[in-house]
């Protein structure tokens, strides 16, 4: 069973780590973006209107990705006060009950997002704007993202008990 944990833990980190680069390379297409907009804008005076509302999904997308990595990474912000001043131990007991609450989250999370993105399958829906793209891909990530930070909040919940116990889950 131990194996099979381990194995678990190493299989959703590397899937978070390459959804979190993934994501960061998502940057650099915001910013061509834009500057493409700037340009066809400003230079050649031909707006393209639909450059701003993909960078909205982009960014969107950038957030989503990046969740998983940055718990994987405990990279979240953290109220260090207390926290800082206890145990490894302590701070696994503490780090553990936060996951519990955070796994609650995520369920309920992705209820609504499940039903969120159903909702946008049946009725084709799509953003009331000039482009009017669909928002069924970005529900879609959505959903998935939530599923990789759910796996990846399982992974802590390991992690956290292993160190409880004095032993290395990596």
């Amino acid at each position: 069973m131990r194996g099979l944990i381990a194995d678990y833990v190493r299989f959703t980190d590397r899937i978070s780590d390459y959804v979190g680069y993934l994501a960061a390379a998502l940057i650099f297409f915001m910013g061509a973006t834009l500057m493409f907009d700037a340009f066809t804008r400003n230079v050649i005076n031909m707006p393209v209107h639909w450059a701003v509302e993909l960078t909205q999904f982009t960014l969107a997308a950038y957030y989503f990705m990046g969740g998983a990595f940055t718990l994987k990474n405990e990279s979240h912000v953290r109220m260090d006060l207390i926290y800082s001043s206890l145990s490894e131990r302590s701070k696994a007991k503490m780090d553990l009950a936060t996951s519990v609450c955070l796994i609650f989250y995520l369920v309920v999370t992705l209820i609504g997002g499940i039903s969120s993105l159903i909702y946008a399958i049946e009725t084709n829906e799509k953003r009331f704007s000039i482009w009017n793209p669909s928002v069924i891909p970005i529900k879609a990530l959505l959903v998935a993202c939530l599923v990789l930070m759910l796996m990846q909040a399982l992974s802590l919940v390991f992690k956290h008990i292993a160190t409880i116990r004095g032993e290395k889950l990596s």
